[in-house]
């Protein structure tokens, strides 16, 4: 049985498809080459290898799968004008369709170069991570990172459709799988008490957890319904910034530590737990005790609080000056006052930054 959440936008809706089967994928498919429009599929080496039979009988030719290296270093300017180069000499033209098939790196890279090709060519996600599936599949956001800092170059590039599938979730390594649960764990605290404290109640979670289908929607929900309200993130305040609740602080550790050093939801988790802190310093209705059940529930899914080795402080302040979530007033923090409840404040006292850098292991 599918479930089919849409996501509603200005100009278009698009659907999420929440299957156990690929036949809605196959049938997309099959109807692009009825039409004449040729599919490429973008894909890491990993999953290229745990998975060529299974995108041979999407029906997509080798010739059409462009493979690029596993891991956050693919988000590059570098890898993304091989796979720009790789649709050139195959002629792709401005009828083709990109599939990514993938994690969160491949999403937006593939996102990315479906967004600049030719100015624009339909795009698919398949993604096969947690992470993927909860988070960076939905919304458009796409990009690539410089050493600068993470996602700094990039492109609003919404999927024609996404096709959920959680078969993949049972070949994901035990880290991947516990950095897509920082996420889930981040749309709880930012928009669900009730979906933070199921998550409580369920120890570690694991993919054949009878309660993840429910979840991965949950987290789709919050997602879709934000973005359909800030497709491209100008509210002055709130808007689809509340998602990026725990990033201001996971992307400067991830951009200092070198992308790899951390897996994303890693530094995540780390960034949750310096939001609880700076919001226990910013609102008198956020408590210890609020901070306390947070990190409980990041360290019962083997997800990090702390660095594992120091970190300057210098250069993750000015990671964080290059966040591309910041304003000309400044850098934007997304706080809560209660769990469940987040929003946007800006103005915040370096000093206080500084400290809880030093709380969580910087130097």
């Amino acid at each position: 049985m599918t479930e089919i959440l849409n996501v509603q936008l200005e100009d278009r809706t698009y659907p999420i498809y929440f299957n156990q089967d690929d036949s809605i994928l196959k049938e997309t498919i099959d109807g692009l080459h009825q039409n004449n429009k040729a599919c490429y599929l973008i894909t890491d080496s990993n999953l290229y290898s745990a998975y060529s039979d299974y995108i041979e009988s999407l029906g997509i030719s080798k010739e059409h799968v462009c493979v690029v290296p596993q891991g956050e270093t693919s988000k590059t300017v570098e890898h993304y004008e091989k796979v720009l180069s790789f649709l050139a000499t195959r002629s792709a033209n401005r009828d083709a369709a990109i599939f990514a098939f993938g994690g969160g790196v491949i999403g937006d890279l593939a996102g990315f170069v479906a967004a600049s090709y030719l100015r624009g060519v339909h795009f698919y996600q398949i993604p096969t991570s947690l992470l993927a599936m909860v988070d960076s599949s939905v919304g458009g956001k796409t990009g690539i990172n410089l050493p600068e800092g993470k996602n700094l170059v990039g492109a609003f590039w919404q999927p024609q459709a996404v096709f959920i599938n959680q078969k993949f979730l049972k070949t994901l390594p035990k880290k991947q799988f516990a950095s897509g649960i920082a996420e889930v764990i981040k749309y709880g605290l930012l928009a669900d008490k009730a979906l933070f404290d199921k998550l409580s109640t369920l120890g570690t979670i694991n993919f054949d957890n009878e309660s993840l289908p429910a979840i991965i929607r949950r987290c789709c929900e919050i997602k879709a319904e934000i973005v359909s309200n800030d497709e491209k993130e100008i509210a002055d305040k709130n808007g689809r910034a509340l998602l990026n609740l725990g990033h201001t602080f996971g992307h400067a550790i991830e951009n200092v530590a070198g992308y790899g050093d951390y897996l994303h939801g890693e530094a995540i988790a780390i960034g949750l737990h310096l939001a609880c802190q700076l919001s226990e310093l910013t609102y008198s209705s956020f408590k210890k005790t609020d901070t306390e059940q947070a990190i409980q529930l990041l360290s019962q899914n083997e997800l990090p609080t702390v660095l594992h080795k120091p970190l300057a402080i210098e250069a993750l302040n000015k990671a964080i000056s290059r966040d591309k979530k910041n304003r000309a007033r400044g850098i934007r923090f997304v706080l809560m006052q209660t769990l469940g409840n987040a929003q946007t404040e800006e103005g915040i006292d370096e000093t206080d930054i500084n400290a809880l850098w030093k709380k969580i292991g910087a130097v």
